[in-house]
C-alpha cells in the first residue's frame, strides 16, 4: 500500500518573496511606529537630491498603512501571482511589479505634491488586468477582459472623481494598465 506523503513547496518564489518582504516591512512599520514607512516604504514630494526619493520610487510597494491595508492586497497577490508567475516565469512577474512600482511613484511624484503613495494597490491590479489575458489568443480580445477593464478601472475611475478617500485610484488605473499592457504583449505571439 502507497503512503500518502505530502509535501509544502515554494512554488511561487517572486510572489511569495514579496509577501513575506512586505509583511517583514509591515511588523518594522510597527516597531519604529510608521518612521520606516516615512523614510523607506513611501513615496512623497521630496529632494531630488535625496537618494531615497529614488529608491522610495520602488519600495513604496512594500509599505502598507494598517493590516487591512496589507491583507486585502496580499490575498489577490496570493491568488492570482502564482497562477501568472507559473505561465509567465518568476522573471517577468518581478518586472512586472518593478515596472509598477517605478511608475505609480514616479506618477505620484510628478502629480501629487501633497500625497503621500505606500501600498500593492497597483501591483495587484497589474495582477488583475494581466490575469484576464491568461487566456489570450493574437487577434481576439478576451470577453473577460473587456468586462475586467470596465468594472475594475471603471470603479477606480469613479471613484477618483466622486469619492473623497485616502486611496490613491490612479495608481489603481495605472497598474491595471500597465497589466494590460504586458499581459498584451506577452500574449500575442
Amino acid at each position: 500500500m502507497k503512503k500518502f506523503r505530502l509535501k509544502i513547496v515554494f512554488n511561487s518564489p517572486v510572489v511569495l518573496s514579496f509577501v513575506f518582504i512586505s509583511f517583514a516591512v509591515m511588523m518594522i512599520g510597527f516597531i519604529t511606529l510608521g518612521r520606516s514607512n516615512e523614510l523607506l516604504f513611501m513615496t512623497y514630494h521630496s529632494s531630488l537630491k535625496n537618494p531615497l526619493t529614488y529608491i522610495r520610487f520602488f519600495t513604496h510597494v512594500l509599505g502598507h498603512a494598517g493590516w487591512d491595508h496589507y491583507i486585502g492586497n496580499m490575498a489577490y497577490i496570493l491568488l492570482l501571482g502564482p497562477i501568472l508567475e507559473e505561465k509567465y516565469g518568476s522573471k517577468k512577474i518581478l518586472e512586472v511589479i518593478i515596472i509598477t512600482a517605478a511608475i505609480t511613484g514616479v506618477i505620484n511624484y510628478l502629480l501629487f505634491w501633497d500625497v503621500a503613495l505606500c501600498g500593492a494597490s497597483g501591483v495587484v491590479f497589474a495582477f488583475i488586468l494581466l490575469t484576464s489575458f491568461t487566456s489570450f489568443k493574437d487577434g481576439e480580445l478576451p470577453i473577460t477582459f473587456i468586462l475586467v477593464a470596465v468594472i475594475f478601472i471603471g470603479q477606480q475611475v469613479y471613484e477618483g472623481l466622486f469619492l473623497q478617500d485616502n486611496v490613491s485610484n490612479l495608481s489603481h488605473i495605472l497598474g491595471g494598465i500597465i497589466g494590460a499592457v504586458i499581459g498584451y504583449n506577452l500574449n500575442k505571439k
